[in-house]
């Protein structure tokens, strides 16, 4: 395990003296623009985090775990009214730590330069949505802070390592073979498929399967990837793709299903599908990869990918790490779908 930086570290590397380096974190003195941002790239480029308060916390041992929930980073509060997926995960979570004795704090990503640095007083981190190239995981490698991710982070070579150590599997390739094959025994027989444009496993390998799925029964593969933030409007952006006036849904490639991965795209093709006058589920069967309130509202069928279980198996693993124990076997089988009326035969 290598050791955590020092201020001497970030002097050495940015060609300053100490002095300058403690006052271009404390604001105390006065450092040059040009100083302070070699001072800073230096720091980050070693995992160096100045802070007075971790450094105590972690003198006292405060048993304190820290969660990484990096989409509550990017998504707007507004649209987090329907979503209960992290709501539920961070919950759980703070529950399962209780439990083991520990603290928990939900922080902002600090790999990122104007993140708290407070985050990296704890002893562990849990981190959900982990991406290809995760900063936070090699910060975490560099300064020997133990990581436990729901979730893998897609290899470079967009492999994936499923015996990884140190994360909590979400079972996307099942969960995405469950809902087609749903979809299909319901009498669909060409699917099309909506997912948000994200460097994460639930992303990235959804689309995977879904294109090896639709190659193993020789029907077309229909894929549209939205910007995150796009919600249901991302949703009828695809209707309007995918079946233009006068369309037949089934017929000649226009889709006669939908599997969205997000709750907030689906209810927004199932409305704007009936907008055009395409029935759901009459003409258009829809699923959607993440429950929420709003497709339960909708009558969407859905995932339930459990984060609560999701959140006790994370903190279970991590807890075990920082005691040098074993992480306990999981048995498979996390994630489940919610039938509803959009996809009735």
């Amino acid at each position: 395990m290598s050791s955590r930086p020092r201020i001497a570290d970030v002097a050495r590397r940015a060609g300053v003296s100490v002095t300058t380096v403690s006052h271009t974190f404390s604001g105390n003195g006065v450092v040059a623009a040009e100083t302070r941002e070699r001072v800073r790239a230096a720091a980050h480029e070693l995992g160096y985090r100045p802070d007075v308060l971790a450094q105590g916390l972690r003198r006292n041992r405060l048993s304190v775990l820290a969660l990484v929930v990096r989409p509550l980073d990017r998504i707007d509060p507004g649209q987090l009214h329907g979503v209960d997926y992290f709501l539920r995960l961070a919950g759980a979570a703070a529950m399962a730590a209780l439990d083991a004795g520990y603290c928990l704090m939900l922080v902002g990503d600090p790999a990122r330069d104007d993140a708290p640095s407070a985050a990296l007083a704890a002893e562990g981190i849990l981190l959900t949505e982990p991406v290809r190239g995760d900063p936070l995981i090699d910060l975490c490698q560099r300064i020997g802070t133990p990581c436990v991710t729901v979730g893998l982070p897609p290899r470079e070579d967009g492999t994936w390592a499923d015996d990884a150590p140190g994360h909590v599997g979400i079972e996307t390739e099942r969960i995405t073979r469950d809902v087609l094959e749903h979809l299909a025994a319901a009498g669909s027989r060409t699917i099309a498929f909506l997912a948000a444009d994200e460097q994460d496993e639930w992303s990235l390998r959804s689309i995977e399967v879904y294109r090896a799925w639709c190659a193993d029964r020789g029907t077309p593969a229909a894929v549209v990837v939205h910007a995150d933030a796009l919600g249901a409007a991302a949703g009828v952006d695809a209707v309007d793709r995918w079946f233009p006036p006068g369309c037949v849904p089934g017929v000649d490639g226009v889709p006669d299903a939908l599997y969205c991965l997000a709750a907030a795209p689906a209810v927004g093709a199932a409305e704007r599908l009936r907008e055009l006058g395409h029935a759901v589920p009459g003409a258009v069967r829809i699923a959607a990869g993440s429950d929420a309130e709003e497709a339960r509202a909708a009558d969407i069928t859905a995932v339930d990918l459990q984060p609560e279980e999701l959140a006790r198996r994370a903190v279970t693993t991590l807890v075990a790490l920082l005691r040098g124990e074993d992480a306990p076997v999981q048995p498979a089988g996390v994630g489940r779908l919610m039938l509803r009326g959009s996809t009735a035969r």
